[in-house]
């Protein structure tokens, strides 16, 4: 199983789309066997999915999500995990022990646009 968390400073980003970086992590018999940091590729509507299910991405785990972005995802059979926060270790041993929980999506439409860009905050919560 390889998963992939948009990552600000070592912590799950709120905005998928725009965060500054992905954690890509590959998982298999319930352990870590690699881990990448890649930066972000470029915020354009159905590229990030695309371009995740090119590198094997099986299931993307995020705080914030618009519905568009879920549903490229799913057509690219892609798991969608939204609602959750934290530090990418943290949720990484969570997902493997199977003892993370996926939610609704931190974020409103719209509520992202410039983070990463043109602001260090987001407009969600």
């Amino acid at each position: 199983m390889k998963i992939a968390i948009p990552t600000d400073n070592g912590c799950a980003s709120p905005h998928f789309g725009r965060s500054p970086q992905f954690t890509i992590v590959d998982i298999e018999n319930n352990k870590e066997v690699k881990r990448e940091l890649i930066d972000n590729p470029g915020h354009e509507p159905g590229f990030i999915p695309e371009f995740l299910s090119k590198k094997g991405v099986q299931c993307i785990i995020s705080s914030g999500m618009g519905n568009r972005a879920q549903e490229l995802f799913k057509i690219n059979n892609i798991e969608v995990m939204l609602g959750v926060e934290g530090k990418i270790d943290d949720i990484v041993k969570c997902f493997i022990s199977g003892e993370l929980v996926s939610g609704e999506s931190t974020c409103r439409p719209e509520s992202g646009k410039g983070y990463g860009i043109d602001k260090s905050e987001c407009d969600h919560k």
